[in-house]
């Protein structure tokens, strides 16, 4: 009876051994993921990494708007409508974050990443 203990004891110890292993690795050497920018035009989408040097020309039924990615952020820099409120917006760099020139069809948005700051959605 004690061959029979002390092999089960060794076949449990191996088993909570490769358990532990295996839920470090995927814990500790899984890649995260990464945020992304998120362009969508008329009739096109582009995605970009966050980090990503890159104009863009994004045509829509009024002309055509350029988006600008530089240095982690996103802004539409230059459109065809009327009131600009899409370039008056600013730039986006956080998940969730976006812009959109309603009146061209073209939305920018970063999307992907697990954002750790507190929003006012928590409250």
């Amino acid at each position: 009876m004690k061959t029979w203990v002390k092999i089960f004891d060794i076949i449990i110890i191996l088993l909570v051994a490769i358990v532990t292993f295996f839920i470090a690795f995927r814990v500790y050497m899984n890649p995260q993921k990464q945020a992304q920018v998120l362009v969508r035009g008329q009739s096109r989408e582009w995605t970009y990494p966050v980090g990503t040097e890159e104009t863009i020309t994004v045509p829509g039924p009024i002309g055509n708007t350029t988006v600008r990615l530089h240095g982690n952020r996103a802004w539409i820099e230059t459109s065809p409508c009327d009131n600009q409120t899409c370039v008056a917006a600013g730039s986006v760099s956080r998940q969730g974050q976006w812009t959109a020139c309603l009146p061209n069809n073209v939305l920018l948005m970063i999307h992907g990443a697990e954002d750790d700051d507190v929003d006012s959605f928590v409250w």
